[in-house]
């Protein structure tokens, strides 16, 4: 062979050489990616090739698959949409997914690899898609999401020996059925729900923090009974009336201006939340201490995963004592989802012990068999036995005695804390109110219930925690136990 045709065949030899080493390379190093790029055509003909698996509330399915005349063969439909949202997300032909469905994607179009048989493995086949079973007990569900009604708010009920989550409402709410096709009418339902003023896409019980207010003031009391403050919730606190916040001529007020908060003890002042008991409170320990007791509780943890990830909780390190008081009653910069006040009272309810928030129960394949199955875990000890009883205790005074009194429920035992916290500059804006509580039957069954209503149509004289989310608290611990 000449010199110019070897050349040539060594050229050649080296193109195929490189060309056999690039197809390797996509095939091999790089097919994940290419299989799992969204832009891809055949994720989404795979995903919606033959009906998803579903998510199960009560063992019974609230979701479904149903045949198109497109090219992707199925698209998802709910039942109960609106309600189940909070819980579910969404998973639509254009849009993607979020929440459960995102999180869970895999496992119910059948790409997850623990479905696989060996011979799905050989064959490359999907297998079918397996099933995401919740905590939500389907009538603590519906009771949250009727008493909500049409406020805009949200309410979380846990298990608190636990952490299962019972009840996770939100509204107001939005249909996922409605967009999780690829027509021209799905796409409509998107624009509505992107363009509405009332977000309702945003799942208010995980992901909104907002001014909890005096139910805050749950945290400072656990505070001054754990670094030894005060000794019981039953003695007499040092606490001025009116109180002046330090180094201004600002005067902290009281909601009842009639009320005993000069000296209160813990228990009186959360029966008639005193503000200048629990603010000098937060001073007097200061603000490290309280933040610290906040963190047990999961307040300034970014990655409270139920699996779905709750947005993160505040309390505030850089402050001076007049905004560390304000902080002690819930306001200034404190932000805490009805998650995280859920959480409160949980820990309160289980001796001091609180659970990690758990949202699904077990994952199982096509066929039934359990693939994974969640146990319950302890997030924290976020205060003594001792500490946890008292508190149990003044809670209880809040409704029998006190601002919580909407909440009684006959045959049970029920705690609770109000709050009504401040919105807008100087408080222009109507409040929000809140109630944290728990109930329990003696007989060994309890729940920690967090509400949160936001309702900007109310008139502001009528914003109280008892007035608007108590009702709501109260069907839900109701039908949780009752």
């Amino acid at each position: 062979m000449n010199k110019p045709l070897r050349r040539a065949a060594i050229f050649c030899l080296a193109l195929i050489l490189a060309l056999m080493g690039w197809a390797t390379w996509i095939q091999g190093a790089k097919a994940s990616d290419y299989k799992e790029d969204p832009h891809n055509p055949r994720v989404a003909i795979g995903k919606y090739s033959a009906p998803l698996g579903n998510i199960l509330v009560g063992g019974e399915p609230v979701t479904g698959s149903a045949a198109t005349d497109s090219t992707l063969k199925y698209k998802r439909t709910y039942k109960d949409g609106p309600m189940y949202a909070p819980v579910t997300g969404f998973t639509s032909q254009i849009y993607g997914s979020n929440q459960l469905e995102s999180l869970y994607g895999d496992l119910l179009d059948g790409s997850d690899s623990r479905l696989q048989s060996p011979a799905d493995a050989l064959t490359r086949e999907r297998a079918k898609g397996g099933d995401v079973a919740t905590t939500i007990d389907p009538k603590v569900q519906q009771a949250g999401y009727r008493a909500l009604g049409g406020k805009k708010g949200a309410a979380v009920a846990m298990d608190p020996a636990t952490g299962r989550i019972l009840g996770m409402v939100s509204t107001p709410s939005y249909d996922p059925g409605k967009f999780a096709g690829s027509s021209g009418a799905d796409q409509k339902a998107w624009q509505k729900l992107s363009d509405d003023p009332d977000s309702p896409e945003v799942n208010r019980a995980l992901r909104q923090p907002l001014p909890p207010g005096s139910t805050f003031k749950l945290v400072v009391a656990a505070a001054a009974l754990e670094n030894g403050l005060y000794s019981s919730v039953d003695e007499p606190t040092d606490s001025p009336d009116p109180y002046t916040l330090p180094h201004t001529s600002k005067k902290l007020p009281n909601e009842n201006a009639s009320a005993p908060c000069k000296n209160a003890n813990i228990r009186t002042a959360l029966q008639y939340s005193c503000n200048t008991v629990f603010g000098k409170m937060a001073v007097d320990l200061g603000k490290d201490k309280v933040k610290a007791q906040a963190e047990k509780l999961g307040f300034n943890d970014g990655k409270v995963d139920t699996p779905v990830r709750a947005a993160k909780s505040v309390f505030p390190g850089d402050m001076d004592d007049a905004q560390t008081a304000l902080s002690g009653i819930g306001q200034f910069n404190d932000q805490a989802t009805p998650l995280q006040m859920a959480m409160v009272s949980a820990a309160i309810q289980n001796g001091g012990e609180l659970k990690t928030p758990q949202l699904v129960d077990k994952l199982t394949d096509g066929g039934g068999n359990t693939v994974q199955e969640n146990s319950p875990k302890t997030y924290r000890k976020a205060m003594s036995e001792r500490t946890a009883e008292q508190l149990r205790s003044a809670m209880q005074t809040v409704v029998d005695k006190g601002t919580g009194a909407g909440a009684k429920i006959d045959g049970l035992t029920v705690g609770a804390k109000t709050g009504t916290a401040q919105h807008g500059v100087d408080n222009s804006g109507t409040p929000y109110a809140w109630f944290v509580s728990y109930a329990e039957d003696g007989k060994g069954h309890q729940v920690a219930v967090a509400v949160m209503v936001e309702d900007g149509h109310a008139a502001r004289n009528e914003v109280s925690g008892n007035g608007l989310a108590g009702p709501i608290a109260r069907a839900m611990m109701k039908a949780a136990l009752q």
